[in-house]
């Protein structure tokens, strides 16, 4: 009975993580309360799981990446990227070599977010729309952590299951035969052909230094000296032409969509329009129109609006960041940060809604207005990426690098030489910064992506409930079942494959978690080591390359590439097809299967 129970809450959290209707941690956390209230899992043990090695890690993890983020490793990146030339091939070879490289010690995520600046400026130089540019970034950091112990969550988790089943976990460099192989496997297939693959959206305009996506949801207000107060909606539809799209009006207190055309433009009434950044400046000039604050806010931005450091700067919403999910309203954008949100641009959709009341999802763009140092310090706050290069860290002393990245390289040290274990030196290295003043306190908090480690502290209980229950032996002894007549190599592809296509719907670490249990059981039924099943629940855990909702990498990609649903998998699937071909028999020549 257990068993049935178990296997039901996980397909209903399955189907959750899937829609996403539901935030992925409160889906774990409320899955683990369930078998706890059920007694499935011992109310003594149900949050064992927060204090598990591989959480304290992934924590780490983290701090440090953002520590390497900040250190000015950017401005070395960017003096060495200047001397590759403008050719497309070698500029996306070198973009994903080192993208794949930092992630291979930090998170991907945080790698990602280090060349994505570049990446624009790049195809901005160029003039060329960032879609060939930005898919095979995010694609390449998923690669680059699959070479290290630190790279990627699913690895460090990978490693305590095989110290719970063999006595030993994982060393820092036991990733890196196989995975280095298929991430080079992969960014050559990236460079050369994968690019190719991915549908060119929306070239850049030659006028532009920002992005150029479907364009910006913007208010205006009909002022009183305005040529257009009293005229028809057509007759600014004329004026607009096919570079401005209005999305629909506010008039007198309620929103129309789709005004029509007949319709008489009275003062104070305010037009919500999609029209591109470089676009709007001469608009506004034409029409006589006023960009439209919150009311409470107006009076800061006239008093601002001629300053010498007020900035525009784009930034996409990351995931489970403030943003995400909130109103610039509800947030209290201004009053909290001292920013002003101007824009926001959604591909695909058309809302008419106040941009005060615009419930701000994953892979939005926004355009924010303020101080510099206001943006700059908003940023993190509110979980959003900039599309620009950051300022605020050039002329920076190089101690400010040195020092970080000598003391995540100790730490790293000790791990490989057997001192100290991961879990323990990696938060060794975060004390040590907090306390030479290299890191604060403040940006080690906000560093740590806490729903990560929810979903990870949660699921990991549920994960052993699975275990425990007998069901990872069920679902082992139907894939057994699956390949009976199989060689054994093909019973560690088939693992690979179901890892694949599930990391592709729901979280990595949550796809590693349900089927490293599953792996060990088919090496049992068979009588095989677990090593080669591990690693492959590891590979596939990390190779989410069908949608963009599997890895956040993909999804913060997905608004400023302009990219659709049904674009990831024309590059995704035959990187899959690449990674299985080079990943099956590597692992079992360098993991023999023992039987």
């Amino acid at each position: 009975m257990d068993e049935i129970v178990v296997f039901g809450v996980l397909l209903a959290s399955l189907v959750l993580f899937v829609t996403g209707k539901v935030r992925y941690d409160i889906v774990a956390l409320s899955a683990l309360l369930i078998l706890t209230i059920l007694q499935i899992v011992p109310a003594a043990d149900a949050f064992r799981g927060f204090r598990h090695p591989a959480v304290i890690t992934v924590g780490a993890v983290l701090v440090l990446s953002k520590t390497l983020e900040s250190s000015g490793v950017i401005d070395v990146l960017e003096r060495w990227f200047t001397h590759v030339g403008q050719q497309l091939t070698v500029q996306i070879a070198s973009l994903s070599g080192l993208v794949a490289v930092l992630s291979a010690f930090m998170n991907n995520v945080g790698a990602l977010s280090l060349l994505m600046p570049l990446a624009v400026r790049a195809a901005n130089t160029a003039r060329r729309p960032y879609s060939p540019y930005l898919m095979p970034l995010s694609f390449a950091s998923l690669l680059g952590g699959l070479t290290t112990l630190v790279g990627t969550p699913p690895n460090i988790i990978i490693a305590t299951f095989r110290h719970e089943a063999v006595g030993e976990a994982f060393g820092m460099f036991d990733f890196t035969p196989v995975g280095a192989a298929v991430a080079v496997a992969g960014i050559v297939f990236i460079a050369l052909v994968g690019w190719r693959l991915i549908p060119s959206r929306r070239p850049q305009s030659n006028l532009s230094d920002a992005i150029d996506i479907s364009g910006y949801m913007v208010e205006v207000r009909v002022t009183q000296n305005s040529r257009f107060a009293g005229r028809l909606v057509r007759d600014l539809e004329e004026l607009a032409g096919e570079d401005v799209a209005i999305v629909g009006v506010i008039h007198r207190g309620t929103a129309y969509g789709a005004p029509s055309a007949y319709q008489i433009i009275d003062v104070g009434d305010v037009f919500i329009i999609e029209i591109a950044q470089e676009d709007l400046n001469a608009f506004m000039l034409d029409t006589g129109f006023a960009l439209e604050m919150f009311r409470d806010l107006r009076s800061d931005v006239e008093q601002s609006v001629e300053a010498d450091d007020v900035t525009l700067l784009e930034a996409v919403v990351m995931r489970s960041g403030l943003a995400d999910g909130n109103t610039a309203r509800s947030m209290h954008m201004h009053a909290r940060f001292g920013v002003n949100l101007l824009g926001v641009s959604r591909r695909g959709t058309q809302r008419v809604s106040r941009l005060s009341q615009v419930v701000l999802q994953v892979g939005d763009v926004l355009l924010l207005q303020g101080k510099t140092e206001s943006i700059q310090n908003a940023l993190p706050g509110l979980g959003v990426l900039p599309l620009a290069q950051r300022d605020l860290q050039v002329g920076q002393p190089p101690r400010r690098l040195i020092v970080p990245v000598s003391v995540f390289v100790g730490a790293l040290l000790l791990t490989i030489f057997g001192v100290l274990p991961i879990h323990i030196s990696l938060p060794g290295a975060v004390v040590v910064l907090l306390v030479s003043r290299f890191l604060s306190l403040q940006t080690a908090y906000q560093a740590v992506n806490w729903p990560i480690i929810i979903l990870l502290g949660a699921m990991i209980p549920v994960g052993e409930a699975l275990e425990t229950t007998g069901g990872a032996l069920r679902i082992a002894a139907l894939v057994t079942e699956l390949g009976d007549s199989l060689p054994a190599w093909s019973m560690v592809m088939l693992i690979l494959v179901i890892t694949m296509l599930l990391s592709d719907w729901i979280n990595n670490a949550t796809a590693v978690i349900l089927m490293a249990p599953v792996g060990l059981g088919v090496a049992t039924a068979i009588g095989a080591a677990a090593d080669p099943f591990l690693m492959a629940v590891a590979i596939g855990g990390s190779s989410a390359f069908l949608s963009p909702i599997g890895h956040q990498s993909n999804t913060i990609v997905m608004g400023p590439g302009g990219y659709r649903f049904g674009d990831y998998w024309r590059m995704g699937l035959p990187l899959d097809i690449i990674i299985v071909s080079v990943a099956t028999p590597l692992i079992v020549l360098v993991w023999p299967l023992g039987v």
